[in-house]
């Protein structure tokens, strides 16, 4: 009977991991010097289906990988910053603001859309065992 419930919840973690790798490419905008050299290279998430049960049914998604983004750096022209090459430019993340306030309200809405779902199937499930009561 709880199956049911695992399929919107495996989607919450999902999503939740989405949004917070997100928020780390949101903190990262303008860093241009990282531990690894260089600067910051945002992260995306990549989802996949989790493979069909026995009856052949979905049984969610899971997570396959979280990837560096192989777009390129922002070449900025700033000659007195002390990490200017010999051409004084500066380069900085490959993280654009945009794209990220997008990518956050679709992983947002994402997870509301399957909050809605589990609480619909967990509400139907009390509803079940109360039948016999």
């Amino acid at each position: 009977m709880f199956s049911g419930l695992s399929i919107p919840a495996s989607a919450l973690t999902a999503e939740t991991l989405r949004m917070d790798v997100i928020a780390q490419n949101l903190a990262n905008i303008d860093t241009t010097v990282t531990p690894q050299g260089g600067p910051y290279r945002r992260q995306f998430v990549v989802l996949a289906a989790r493979p069909a049960g026995a009856d052949g049914v979905g049984q969610g998604v899971e997570v396959a990988a979280v990837l560096p983004d192989p777009s390129p750096f922002k070449v900025v022209y700033d000659p007195g910053n002390p990490l200017a090459n010999a051409q004084g430019d500066v380069l900085y993340p490959n993280v654009h603001l945009a794209t990220e306030m997008v990518d956050l309200i679709a992983a947002s809405r994402a997870y509301a859309a399957n909050a809605t779902v589990f609480n619909a199937v967990k509400s139907e499930a009390v509803k079940a065992l109360s039948i016999g009561a």
